[in-house]
């Protein structure tokens, strides 16, 4: 018996937005994009498809797009989805004028998200997080990065990121895992930071062992971990071939940027405090800037990033929902496209990179984040002329299609 042969779609009349290459959006005005199984096949002006493409390889759906724009799917490359309970009462302190650090060095802040975390079963987790990450699909994401972080212990750590796992199995989305044990100090280490840190590096072989982790991150800040600390979590890493990534230089400069390119990081994310020696290890590196403006906007910080720098210097910049309960209680990355663009000042199509080709660098996936031949096939189609008009309209869902993996919803 023949095997069954993978589906196939042609999707024509498309303005197809590719962001592949270096000309502008990677734009195709009329074009064409030809899925076989998971992956796209051809892409290309449709004027030029090749018709020995379209016979032979089974039956065809065919599909006229009437001028809509298609997009490589959106990608979340950074969100803590995994959790329980909310800080809508730290909302309303801080309105008061309490800072952030003040709330976290009172005991509230991540503390108060790991207690209800660890009180909450796998099912109640589970449930929670699936709802957050259909809210993310249905604005075309198609691969998320989900941090662990809200355990803060060897159990509470796995638990968190089997449940991610999970959500990559059970729903229609990619998810990439990321071990962030070194969130915050839990109530049990008070004082002892080093000996905790000793702990999250003992984790780290099993949860690679169980097939937990896809990289490790740290949060290097006042209210976080040291440099030091810091560096013995990504030499552990390092030691099982993991990649790092860092949140660095969010609430001060603690030279974590430079300390992560020198670990060729993945990314560093949040930056509002990136030094120019941090800029230039992280492009001497290759590390990707992870711009978290829903964070910037819900803290009501006032110190920007520094775009302009990153951008001369050719840094590249990605932009991310950072969705947790805390500092970015945000589901949509469109709004994301619309805050890079208003509160950082990027480009609309620097800010569609963010969410694609960057994106999916700071992951360190190169099969996805550009519509070309041999990729996923990942796509989203808009009831849209031009990417920058999701940039421009705000609180506005014009998605009409959602392709994962050549299938869709």
């Amino acid at each position: 018996m023949n095997p069954p042969r993978a589906p196939r779609s042609l999707w024509r009349h498309a303005r197809i937005a590719s962001f592949d290459g270096d000309r502008p959006w990677g734009w195709l005005d009329d074009g064409a994009l030809l899925v076989e199984g998971d992956r796209i096949a051809w892409v290309g002006p449709d004027a030029a498809l090749p018709s020995e493409r379209l016979t032979g390889g089974g039956p065809l759906d065919e599909i006229d797009l009437g001028g809509a724009l298609l997009t490589p799917g959106l990608i979340d490359a950074h969100t803590h989805l995994v959790y329980a309970g909310d800080r809508a009462a730290e909302f309303e302190q801080r309105l008061q004028g309490a800072s952030y650090e003040q709330i976290a060095r009172a005991g509230g802040g991540i503390r108060s998200t790991v207690a209800a975390t660890r009180a909450a079963d796998d099912e109640a987790l589970f449930t929670l997080a699936a709802a957050r990450a259909r809210a993310l699909m249905a604005e075309g994401v198609t691969t998320i990065e989900v941090k662990s972080g809200y355990g803060l212990n060897e159990r509470d750590e796995a638990r968190c990121l089997a449940v991610a796992r999970r959500l990559g199995r059970e729903l229609p989305v990619a998810v990439r895992t990321t071990s962030l044990g070194a969130h915050a100090l839990p109530p049990e280490f008070e004082g002892r930071a080093d000996d905790y840190i000793a702990e999250v590096c003992r984790w780290l072989p099993g949860q690679q062992a169980a097939g937990l982790v896809d990289a490790v991150d740290a949060f290097c800040d006042t209210i976080g971990f040291t440099p030091a600390q810091t560096r013995r979590v990504f030499d552990a890493a390092r030691a099982l071939g993991l990649p790092v990534k860092l949140h660095a230089e969010q609430l001060s400069d603690q030279g974590g940027a430079a300390l992560a390119a020198g670990y060729r990081a993945l990314s560093c994310d949040h930056l509002e405090h990136l030094s120019p020696a941090g800029i230039a290890a992280m492009q001497a590196a290759g590390t990707v800037a992870m711009l978290l403006p829903g964070a910037y906007y819900f803290l009501r910080d006032t110190t920007l990033p520094p775009v302009a720098a990153l951008r001369a210097t050719g840094v590249p910049m990605a932009l991310a929902s950072d969705h947790n309960p805390g500092s970015s209680p945000c589901l949509s990355l469109l709004l994301m496209l619309n805050m890079g663009c208003t509160i950082f000042r990027l480009t609309p199509e620097e800010a569609w990179r963010g969410v694609t080709v960057h994106a999916a660098r700071a992951l360190g996936l190169g099969d996805r984040g550009r519509i070309a031949a041999g990729l996923r096939a990942d796509f989203v189609v808009w009831d849209a002329g031009h990417p920058r008009e999701l940039c421009y309209r705000f609180g506005h869902n014009p998605l009409r299609r959602r392709l994962f993996g050549g299938m869709p919803d």
